[in-house]
């Protein structure tokens, strides 16, 4: 009988916990269509801040204007490291 109770409120505990995380859901799903284009720009993930886009070698690359810190998006890094008019990057000056 006492593992018949236990399985009853494992199963209470799931439903309650599975509720739960239904509501987070779709309040962040309102909360994401209520932002929608009004909150175009980003924050800093270190400090919090607005991020603003600058060009640094023909490449659109992320600044914070308070910690000064630098974001690269996905293959960023790449073109940077790449570009150069002799055909090599500073990167590959660098170990080369």
């Amino acid at each position: 009988m006492p593992i018949e109770l236990d399985d009853r409120g494992r199963a209470l505990e799931n439903e309650y916990f599975r509720q739960k995380e239904q509501e987070l859901l779709e309040k962040m799903k309102a909360k994401i269509a209520g932002d929608g284009a009004t909150d175009a720009h980003m924050k800093c993930p270190k400090c919090g801040g607005d991020l603003y886009e600058t060009t640094y070698e023909g490449v659109a690359i992320d600044v914070c204007n308070k910690c000064m810190g630098v974001w690269l998006d996905a293959g960023e890094l790449a073109q940077i490291a790449i570009k150069d008019e002799e055909g090599k990057g500073w990167f590959s000056k660098l170990f080369g």
